[in-house]
């Protein structure tokens, strides 16, 4: 057999996790089978994934009902009990993983509650509730990169937390997050506490701004803009990974780095292509780079498995300021797209995140007649 693209990609330089979780992917054996065979080195999970599983998978229904009472009455308890023994098992498969790569990869990732995206206080609390109820040393804990998380984020890095911030759109927004991980880790230090054990990537979320700006292209009616079109996400990445690049180069980061702290990767998160025009695997072809995570759906991944042909593009970074000059030549506003996407997207996690706490309430009632 040959050997798997997605391994290639590691050996690139661009680590592959999986964008979902569930009891199938657990008991059947094939997250372990990812991970052996396809090289897959961590896994994310959000609101929506969890929400598809729960709904979908009678295992989750037995499992709730075998909770202790206390657990069963409180939604909220429930959840992140089910919730975390699939992420403490994931944890573990992938811990070799951890090991193997020094801690770089091998990682998990749960979401502090969606109603919290705007409230820093809230998001700190939670983070370092779930952190200890996980109890595992490759758990990142998601924050938004909303203003709010900024605080967020400079504060759980502080206190040694390992954070992945979600929901960024916009390439300035991620350099305002790179700089609070960059503060945070300052703090550590000024304190005369380690850094070389912390871990944080900043997740870019990719098909849903060419969704976004394709359909205010489309809409014009006049043909105007359209040799632009399905180019915006990528463009918004190749100049997010220039401040990347940027931020590394910086004294600040260098005097960071000589005491061991370990760059925040940036990673590549709705990877789907939603426009069947597009390739399949457009968000991983196109944004093979250096120090970067890619979190792929299940589809995604076997179809790259199938298709793809990993190689490095280094040469379109360069090509970010051109890409992003016809956009806006084109009548883009790609901070106005970001701002709709933010809000969105915290929406959009809210509803599953709620439809959970419902589907729980319900299930945990009493059979009748018993």
């Amino acid at each position: 057999m040959s050997e798997s693209p997605l391994k290639v990609l590691f050996r690139l330089g661009q680590s592959v996790w999986l964008d979902d979780i569930g009891r199938g992917l657990l008991d059947g054996g094939r997250l372990k089978r990812l991970i052996e065979e396809d090289g897959l080195a961590g896994l994310t999970s959000n609101p929506s994934i969890f929400a598809n599983s729960f709904s979908k998978e009678p295992a989750y229904a037995q499992a709730l009902k075998n909770l202790p009472d206390s657990a069963r009455r409180n939604a909220m308890a429930s959840y992140e009990a089910l919730a975390g023994d699939d992420l403490r098992r994931a944890a573990d498969l992938l811990k070799p993983v951890y090991e193997r790569t020094s801690h770089a990869d091998g990682f998990v990732s749960f979401e502090v509650s969606p109603h919290l995206a705007h409230d820093a206080q809230g998001s700190i609390e939670e983070a370092r509730r779930l952190r200890t109820g996980l109890d595992r040393s490759n758990v990142m804990i998601k924050i938004p990169g909303t203003q709010e998380g900024l605080q967020a984020i400079r504060q759980l890095i502080t206190e040694g937390v390992n954070i992945n911030i979600t929901l960024l759109f916009s390439p300035e927004r991620y350099r305002a997050v790179a700089m609070a991980y960059v503060e945070g880790l300052e703090a550590r230090v000024a304190k005369g506490e380690p850094v070389g054990e912390i871990a944080s990537v900043a997740s870019f979320f990719l098909s849903r701004i060419d969704t976004l700006v394709d359909k205010q292209l489309d809409a014009r009616g006049d043909g105007r803009g359209q040799s632009v079109r399905g180019t915006a996400a990528v463009a918004s990445a190749l100049r997010a990974y220039q401040i990347f690049e940027e931020i590394a180069a910086s004294p600040r980061w260098q005097a960071l780095a000589a005491k061991g702290a370990r760059a925040q990767r940036l990673l590549w998160a709705s990877t789907s292509t939603k426009d069947k025009r597009y390739s399949p695997i457009k968000y991983v072809e196109e944004i093979v780079l250096p120090q970067t995570v890619n979190t792929m759906p299940l589809e995604t991944i076997d179809a790259y498995r199938q298709t793809g042909h990993p190689s490095l593009q280094r040469g379109a970074v360069a090509t970010a300021p051109a890409r992003l000059k016809a956009l806006a030549d084109a009548g883009v506003d790609l901070e106005a797209v970001a701002l709709q996407l933010e809000k969105e997207g915290v929406d959009k996690f809210i509803e599953p995140f709620d439809r959970i706490q419902s589907w729980l309430k319900e299930h945990a009632r009493p059979t009748s007649g018993v």
